[in-house]
């Protein structure tokens, strides 16, 4: 098995340096960007596997010259090394509800480390095969201890210990995202019930202003990409990738 891994990427570029993927003689997994840039790698680290070879690498622009428009430039690393570890965001999810197990679901392919979080069992075990669960009866604790950088959802069966988990996580400064399913009337609510405590950085109701389904699976679809959003956002610097 081959690792490709782009090492450094300038101008416009499909992913950015650290992206990874894995040739086989038969198979590929992952990808650095899709197009010619990826057929000209893929080709390379076969012939790689053919000759014996252990390490390699490729400067390629991305133009005209190679079929693709994005205008960058890759430097890419082929080698014989396993999957690089990644400290992917935590994303606590409080609810084993219908939202929240959907809302698991969604992330679960995505770069993010989800866990749902509940005080019923029942409920927990309905959890689709491979989601991190946790069963506490003080789940505000688990914010306390999170880690800077986590982002905190919260869609509970019980509106106080929503709030209650609400003032815990505005509580700490170094959240990525807070957000509360609910409604504009709920907010409010909030708002009055936390008395002293900044609620701008709230995201309530999570999810919203693309549809008015409120199916879980809808409401965890936008939620998911709200969350991705926040978490994955880059500075305005960053330029943008193309699409190939």
């Amino acid at each position: 098995m081959i690792r490709i891994r782009v090492i450094s990427a300038r101008g416009s570029t499909p992913r950015d340096a650290g992206a990874e993927m894995f040739v086989g003689p038969d198979g590929v997994q992952g990808t650095i960007g899709g197009g010619q840039l990826e057929y000209m790698a893929i080709d390379r680290a076969r012939a790689m596997l053919a000759q014996g070879l252990d390490l390699d690498r490729m400067d390629i622009p991305l133009g005209p010259e190679i079929g693709q428009c994005c205008g960058g430039r890759v430097v890419l690393e082929l080698d014989r090394q396993g999957p690089t570890p990644q400290d992917h965001p935590d994303a606590l999810i409080f609810g084993a509800g219908h939202v929240g197990r959907a809302l698991a679901l969604a992330l679960q392919p995505l770069p993010v480390n989800a866990t749902l979080i509940d005080q019923r069992p029942e409920e927990l075990a309905l959890a689709a095969a491979g989601i991190a669960t946790h069963l506490t009866p003080l789940p505000e604790t688990m914010i306390r201890d999170a880690r800077a950088g986590t982002a905190v959802i919260i869609l509970t069966h019980d509106h106080a210990l929503d709030f209650l988990l609400a003032v815990e996580a505005l509580s700490r400064p170094d959240l990525a995202y807070v957000g509360m399913i609910g409604s504009a009337t709920k907010r409010a609510q909030f708002t009055r019930f936390a008395k002293g405590i900044d609620t701008s950085r709230l995201v309530c109701p999570i999810g919203a202003g693309l549809s008015h389904d409120k199916r879980p699976e809808v409401i965890a679809a936008f939620t998911a990409a709200e969350l991705i959003g926040r978490l994955t956002a880059v500075s305005s610097l960053k330029k943008y990738p193309c699409n190939i």
